[in-house]
Formats: structure tokens, C-alpha cells, sequence
């Protein structure tokens, strides 16, 4: 199924073309033979602590709507991807934050989004849940609600930081069959 119709350029008719034998199709205008690529679409995230306890946000949209993650989303166009982790924590849980380092980077076949996840420290402001949330809360490495995770990097990421950086390694039995 193709996500776009038309060429953004001349509005003539995109159609999926072979241009290299290498690579997948791609989206070709009929009338000017623009390409359109389809390029990812860049998150970036942190992990991070508050008095022992991970702090994560139950999400108010779709997709995932109710289910928990760390503070992410997508990076502007213009915005590092550093700023965007600290823009994302503010807007989502209130608090200021300072990248400490990268813990990861997660993609999958068949999704468009490219995660970058960092490990940061709390500088200031008052845990709160944000627009995008439910409700934000710290969660001992055994409080984590495995089962209701949000998506595969939010298991992955979770997992390693538990792992690398509290040095706690998680009850596999709680993990959802999908993510392990």
C-alpha cells in the first residue's frame, strides 16, 4: 500500500518504480520523475532517575495510548537530537535534564522510526505529567509495568539501562512474550 499519491513537486501521479536493482523501490512522479524517498523518521529519548526509581509516562495519544515509555519523541527538523531528548523530557514530565550519554540506538524492519535513546540526570523541575501523558511516575527496577510498555525500544532501552546502569538485571519471566 502506498502512503502517498501524488508528487509533492508537480502534483502528477507517484508511482513505485525500480531505479536500482540493489535497493527497493522507490516513489517516482509519472510526470516530472521526482523521487520521492521515503526516508525514517528520527526519536530521541531518555533515561534517567529520580531518587533510585526510573521515570516514565503513561501516553494520553495514539499510538500506544495508556501504555508507559520513558520521555521521547520525534526530532524537528533543524533540532539535535540531544535538544530534542531535553525538549521531550520538559514537555512531557517537567523536568530539566543533562545528557550524560548514548545508551543505544533501536530500529526494526517494517517501521519508519529510528530511536535514539540517551542515559541523563535530573537538573531541575517537579516530576508532572505533561500533555502527551496520562500520568508521569518513577518506578523501582520491580515496579516497572513490563506488560504494558508502549514498544519494543521502550522494552529494549528499559532493559539495558536496568542493566548498564543500575546495575539490576531484570525478572525475564515479566517481560511480554513479544519483546524478548
Amino acid at each position: 500500500m502506498m502512503e502517498y499519491s501524488f508528487c509533492p513537486k508537480c502534483g502528477g501521479k507517484l508511482a513505485l518504480k525500480s531505479l536500482k536493482a540493489s535497493e527497493p523501490s522507490r516513489l517516482v512522479c509519472s510526470e516530472c520523475l521526482f523521487v520521492f524517498f521515503l526516508n525514517p523518521k528520527v526519536a530521541a529519548g531518555a533515561l534517567f532517575t529520580l531518587n533510585g526509581r526510573v521515570v516514565m509516562l503513561r501516553r494520553s495519544i495514539e499510538p500506544c495510548f495508556g501504555k508507559w515509555v520513558f520521555p521521547g519523541g520525534y526530532v524537528d527538523r533543524g533540532e539535535t537530537v540531544t535538544d530534542a531528548a531535553i525538549r521531550e523530557t520538559r514537555e512531557e514530565v517537567n523536568l530539566e535534564i543533562r545528557i550524560v550519554s548514548l545508551l543505544n540506538v533501536y530500529s526494526y524492519t517494517n517501521s519508519p522510526v529510528i530511536v535514539v535513546v540517551y542515559t541523563a540526570e535530573i537538573v531541575g523541575g517537579e516530576i508532572r505529567a505533561g500533555d502527551e501523558a496520562l500520568e508521569a511516575r518513577a518506578f523501582s527496577p520491580e515496579e516497572i509495568p513490563w506488560s504494558e510498555l508502549a514498544f519494543p525500544s521502550t522494552f529494549e532501552a528499559l532493559r539495558s539501562y536496568l542493566r548498564s546502569n543500575l546495575r539490576t538485571e531484570p525478572d525475564l519471566s515479566k517481560f511480554p512474550s513479544d519483546y524478548s
